[in-house]
């Protein structure tokens, strides 16, 4: 495969596929022939994403990346139905309105933990057995700038949990190099996403006109599994233009 070739004959996993960057992925991915596995938690935006892609093939499937058993269940049907996993990207994420270490909970750090960085870890856990015995794989997370210095916008919580799901996929990829399984994290800056509408104080039009946009994220995605097996990025930071980065 060289960059210019689409995936057709690829399958794919996405997690958060069914909003915001996952959903663009997801028909970013299925748009050059991937057989995409759109996974969630809410199985109407996951169906009306599967019917929004007009190429591919796009399946929907309810799971959440906090249950271990659902994963495993779900990635033992895609390996007796594709007989293959060749991409994951791990894009799930939430975050919480009270950001503040003052007003943070205890329930809330450990959701957020749950689900951007366990949840990562899970997702992974559970595919690299496959990948192994494919010899390759491409595991894409996305992660954010504030997992790469913290960031009071963002909060401590959220901070803390892309952190470690940075680290922690470049350590995988670190070690499965010799497996021939590539890991790229990649880091956006502020995305106009249904998570803004979290933001303790409301996003203006104005401004989610100048941010990054679902779509641009999906390009870089596009870039990363489009390589061919030879090359790795391990890291790739996007950001809005007027946003700084320093």
């Amino acid at each position: 495969m060289n960059n210019a070739e689409p995936l057709r004959g690829r399958v794919a996993l996405v997690t958060g596929g069914g909003t915001g960057i996952g959903r663009a992925v997801v028909l970013a991915l299925a748009a050059e022939g991937a057989t995409v596995y759109a996974i969630g938690r809410r199985e109407e935006v996951l169906r009306e994403t599967a019917e929004t892609a007009r190429a591919g093939v796009v399946i929907p499937r309810r799971c959440d990346v906090t249950d271990r058993s659902e994963l495993a269940g779900l990635v033992d049907e895609i390996a007796t139905r594709s007989g293959r996993i060749d991409i994951v990207v791990n894009n799930a994420g939430t975050n919480t309105a009270k950001r503040r270490v003052a007003e943070l909970s205890p329930e809330e750090w450990d959701r957020l933990l749950a689900v951007n960085a366990t949840g990562v870890f899970n997702v992974i856990h559970a595919v690299l057995p496959i990948m192994r015995r494919q010899g390759q794989g491409l595991i894409v997370t996305i992660s954010s700038i504030a997992g790469l210095r913290p960031s009071t916008l963002a909060g401590a919580a959220y901070s803390a949990a892309k952190h470690a799901a940075t680290a922690f996929t470049r350590v995988v990829g670190l070690e499965e190099a010799a497996h021939g399984i590539r890991c790229c994290v990649i880091s956006p800056g502020e995305v106009d996403t249904p998570i803004l509408d979290q933001r303790p104080e409301p996003v203006t039009a104005e401004h989610r006109a100048r941010i990054l946009q679902p779509e641009d994220v999906a390009a870089a995605v596009l870039f990363v599994a489009k390589l061919p097996p030879r090359a790795s990025v391990p890291e790739l930071v996007i950001k809005p233009t007027t946003q700084p980065f320093a």
